[in-house]
């Protein structure tokens, strides 16, 4: 892998784990072409897998003047495999592999599709922690009536404390300037009911450091204020966060299946379900997690963009990407900067137990 492009400037390398999703390395590997042709070569995608495996399938499309390279790695940490055992048990595996060449700058950016506690578990003691981030956080993306909202946290950290549910706002906030271009984000605390004094232990205390912050915090907002776009960034636990992205995926599947279930009624109902085919496309494009790839994780010490197990190859293109665009945005180094300038935090609002 050449350090330099013809132009003389550092080449972006993408470290992809090519052996994550339900369907590698094809998915992975189509993927990874379109990410290349929409680019233009303008980065390097390093596979990392079974080297014979993938360069046997990659044999099968048309590479030529792509900018990509393959790693190998002989062991595959699976879907139902335990993060912490495999982790240990299988440091040959694309996941640990792609991290470590992250790690060692010899990429500049890990993807993946596979087994997202083994990524979040791996990206955290192989990168390690940015100063002052107490617990890297998973992002995820719902579509709203004002455009994009972020969610953090999606599952990460099930058991959270006042000042990490602090940073993860920060954090998104600086997601939400660099990413979706909004100039002062507004930052909601997903909460069941609006009023300050709501909630449990926890969205209390979060609730006085945020207000405390010189975040654009907007208070409390419910689970039905996601979708309506009241804020920007929706910081919560682990638990729930993962909890409303679970829920919220089953929607579109529910929808298709009365769709569905509707036009078989009778001949007019399924010409009329024709004429919407279109217009419903359109709406429903909105929810496919395809369109946003994967979800970061926030707070290591390099960019993860974690992927679902189900991943087409227009998600991984969009999740290497997405890598792209991270990596251009200098986000780690904004995000460090506005842990640095984080004020104090005043005495009663961390005396809270929990």
């Amino acid at each position: 892998m050449d350090e330099t492009s013809t132009q003389g400037k550092k080449t972006i390398r993408i470290s992809l784990d090519a052996m994550g999703s339900d369907s590698a390395p094809r998915n992975e590997i189509e993927g990874a072409l379109e990410a290349l042709r929409s680019a233009k070569n303008r980065f390097e995608v390093v596979f990392i897998g079974p080297k014979d495996d993938i360069e046997n399938a990659l044999s099968e499309y048309d590479t030529s003047g792509m900018n990509y390279s393959v790693v190998n790695a002989t062991q595959v940490i699976g879907m139902k495999d335990s993060p912490v055992s495999a982790l240990r048990e299988k440091k040959d595996s694309s996941i640990s592999v792609g991290l470590n060449l992250h790690k060692e700058k010899k990429t500049d950016a890990f993807v993946s599709a596979g087994n997202t506690g083994a990524v979040v578990s791996a990206s955290t003691l192989v990168l390690g922690r940015l100063k002052r981030v107490s617990r890297p956080t998973i992002g995820a993306f719902f579509p709203s009536e004002r455009g994009v909202t972020l969610l953090l946290d999606a599952g990460a950290v099930t058991d959270c404390k006042p000042h990490f549910l602090h940073e993860f706002a920060i954090m998104g906030g600086i997601y939400a300037q660099l990413m979706f271009h909004r100039d002062n984000p507004k930052i909601g605390l997903l909460n069941i009911g609006e009023e300050e004094g709501k909630g449990d232990e926890l969205t209390k205390a979060t609730y006085k450091l945020l207000e405390q912050s010189n975040l654009n915090f907007i208070g409390n907002i419910e689970g039905r204020d996601v979708l309506k776009g009241k804020a920007d960034v929706v910081v919560c636990d682990g638990f729930t966060g993962n909890v409303v992205l679970k829920f919220a995926e089953s929607v579109i599947g529910v929808l298709k299946s009365k769709f569905t279930l509707y036009a078989e009624r009778g001949l007019r109902e399924k010409l009329w379900m024709g004429m919407m085919r279109g217009t419903l496309r359109k709406i429903l494009k909105e929810f496919d997690y395809q369109e946003y790839g994967g979800v970061p994780l926030l707070g290591v010490k390099g960019i993860t963009i974690i992927g679902h197990g189900g991943s087409t190859p227009k998600a991984i293109k969009n999740m290497i990407l997405k890598a792209d665009e991270m990596i251009q945005q200098r986000m780690n180094e904004r995000i460090e900067s506005a842990m640095e300038a984080m004020q104090t935090v005043p005495t009663s609002a961390t005396s809270s137990t929990i």
